[in-house]
């Protein structure tokens, strides 16, 4: 089939994004949120996805995107349909791109993918005439957690412009920290990486370059750099996609989160986490539930919301 990805209604990664339809999918997503922190329940009796089903093709294990998407779907008045590498075809040898062609084929109206390839939702997309939202594609990016970061720093801070956001841990593996760097810029906002420099290697410095961006900071030594952070965004170590295991044992004392730690950080900066979150090891329990920094649950439910707006926006008309 003709036609490149970005010309269809999708979403396949915030690199290049105007920052105007940014704002414009978290603005949306306030409006589902209706002054809370979870989606209200009703919204004017609408439905704007009545008659429409969202396949999910979910290549990795998820929690949090998988089940967002769901109960956005569901807020919206559409239907969910699943298939997941353990009970589908794929099992069997099909590659994903073939699994992909048979559910549009059967008629659904968007598709959702999560997979350990690079770049596998844009493939997808190219091939096919059905919107495509990647839900996270091997180290390449998270574009949806990546917004429900933005709603959540947005709504704790207003502006983010001029503010200093550090983004700690794995980032050589990370797709949300490559997709919140693009976000945070196109809001005005400056990343700074935070890591051993087995995982914050120099050259993530040109993570942004390639769409205009000038370099991004990069920073070892976590605990000289707080006191400057307005926000952090703290990552989990990605053992599954071989993160370095030279450093899983040292990583704790230099860039865990700990109370000490955050309190060098200026009063009530937020604290994030996309999840799952160890407890312990990136992050102390008592930081983690820190009523007044954490806001961890909250993005749980700004990530509903702001799938709400992107589904709406891609097939509502």
């Amino acid at each position: 089939m003709s036609g490149s990805p970005v010309e269809r209604p999708g979403l396949l990664a915030l690199a290049g994004v105007p920052s105007e339809r940014i704002a414009a999918w978290l603005d949306r997503a306030e409006t589902f949120l209706a002054g809370g922190d979870a989606p209200r329940a009703d919204f004017g009796g609408q439905a704007p996805l009545a008659g429409r089903i969202v396949a999910h093709l979910f290549m990795e294990d998820s929690t949090r995107t998988r089940l967002a998407f769901e109960v956005a779907t569901m807020r919206l008045g559409g239907r969910v349909i699943a298939a997941t590498a353990a009970g589908s075809s794929i099992s069997k040898g099909e590659s994903l791109l073939d699994t992909a062609r048979n559910l549009a084929a059967m008629g659904v109206d968007a598709i959702v993918v999560r997979t350990a390839a690079s770049g596998g939702a844009a493939q997808i997309a190219q091939r096919l005439d059905v919107p495509v939202v990647n839900g996270g594609d091997g180290r390449h990016e998270h574009p949806t957690q990546a917004l429900l970061d933005l709603l959540t720093l947005r709504r704790a801070m207003g502006s983010l412009k001029g503010v200093r956001v550090g983004i700690v841990g794995d980032i050589a593996n990370s797709r949300v920290a490559r997709s919140d760097v693009h976000g945070l810029r196109a809001l005005g906002a400056e990343p700074v990486l935070i890591g051993p420099p087995t995982l914050v290697p120099r050259t993530l410095s040109g993570l942004a370059t390639a769409t205009g961006g000038p370099p991004i900071e990069i920073e070892h030594d976590f605990d000289r750099v707080l006191p400057s952070l307005g926000a952090v965004v703290m990552l989990r170590m990605q053992r599954e996609r071989a993160a370095a295991d030279a450093v899983a044992a040292d990583y704790p004392k230099g860039y865990r989160l700990n109370r000490e730690r955050a309190a060098k950080m200026p009063d009530r900066a937020p604290i994030l986490h996309p999840g799952p979150v160890n407890r312990g090891y990136e992050i102390e329990p008592e930081v983690a539930d820190d009523p007044r920094r954490s806001l961890v649950l909250r993005q749980v439910g700004h990530g509903v919301a702001v799938r709400m707006a992107v589904l709406e926006s891609m097939l509502s008309a």
